[in-house]
């Protein structure tokens, strides 16, 4: 049975994809410094290291202790808007500390093993066609995309020099939660919009504050690629696979290939909900595309995946599910009816 390093593990993607490694019949061994993850996201018999990637020792201790078969890299800062604000924070969680740990793989005993990165669409910046296919120009618009960007790079050339293979998944917009209700996204001071609508439908937020309404989009509000976040977690595992059998480095896009508004995405956390979130009209945050819909050809025509959620409302119910029976996140639950 194959070994995996999750790192970021006991966070929102990672969480889910660690359910989806189990499932598959691998072992998983979480490494987090729970500096945004959740110890109760992790099941209890998943070993969890925690520790920054950004600090060698540890990771060498971890990868040495555990001898990992590959490597899925989640742990990083993820918020485009605060990597304007706050880039030195970016480049050192997502570039240093990306380049701490496969270091530590390449000095450990396990030598140059698979990895898989959690990279994003923020590489392409403002697209010049839409849907955006992975040959696509890369100038991305925010330091996010930027620091994604540098580490993809970085892996094709120690791919080059050392024979490390890697697979980058660029994603779209992740929502949504486990379909069983049992972990879902716990991150209330980002800006994830559907989260942002489940907390303002619970009071916890005054309303959701749509940043732009003037970009080149039939209502005027930014249009993105939602995608579940059990269809992610699935990605990774096809392409965990598709590196043990051989698969050369390479990208793909992680994307249902439908774009939606922030308009339309209230319009049908309203359904869900069954009243009227409260809203406010507000300017663009710098660095944000006025619309990203990805295609992802090569993924299902490589390696078979397919979206199972492609209905928005469905993709909304499931995160409802979660935020409404779990309104402090992972900090507590309310007993189903």
């Amino acid at each position: 049975m194959a070994r995996i390093l999750v790192t970021g593990g006991a966070g929102y993607i990672g969480s889910h994809t660690v359910r989806h490694l189990t499932e598959a019949g691998f072992e998983t061994v979480v490494l987090d410094d729970l500096s945004a993850g959740h110890r109760a996201a992790v099941p209890d018999e998943v070993p969890l290291v925690v520790a920054n990637t950004a600090d060698r020792p540890a990771v060498a201790a971890a990868v040495d202790e555990h001898r990992p078969d590959a490597v899925i890299h989640f742990a990083g800062s993820i918020e485009a808007g605060e990597s304007m604000t706050d880039p030195r924070r970016f480049y050192a969680n997502n570039l240093t500390g990306a380049l701490g740990l496969v270091d530590a793989l390449m000095e450990s005993r396990v030598g140059p093993i698979p990895v898989v990165f959690s990279s994003s669409a923020a590489v392409y910046g403002e697209p010049e066609r839409v849907p955006i296919t992975e040959d696509a120009p890369k100038a991305p618009t925010n330091v996010y995309g930027e620091t994604k960007l540098a580490f993809e790079r970085v892996l094709g050339a120690y791919d080059r020099a050392y024979a490390l293979r890697s697979i980058s998944l660029r994603y779209f917009n992740a929502c949504g939660a486990r379909a069983d209700g049992t972990i879902g996204a716990d991150h209330r001071h980002k800006t994830h919009l559907v989260s942002i609508a489940m907390l303002a439908a619970l009071g916890q937020r005054d309303a959701v504050h749509v940043l732009g309404t003037d970009y080149p989009t039939p209502d005027g509000t930014g249009i993105r690629d939602y995608i579940h976040v059990d269809d992610l977690a699935s990605a990774h595992v096809l392409a965990l696979r598709a590196l043990f059998d051989g698969a050369p480095t390479t990208a793909f896009n992680v994307g249902v290939g439908r774009g939606f508004s922030v308009q339309e995405v209230l319009d049908s956390a309203d359904r869900v909900v069954g009243r009227r979130i409260p809203r406010v009209l507000g300017p663009r945050r710098a660095g944000d595309p006025a619309r990203l819909v990805a295609d992802s050809t090569k993924i299902q025509r490589e390696l078979g995946w397919r979206p199972r959620y492609t209905d928005l409302d469905e993709i909304v119910r499931t995160a409802w599910q979660w935020h409404s029976t779990h309104p402090q996140g992972f900090g507590d639950r309310v007993p189903a009816a």
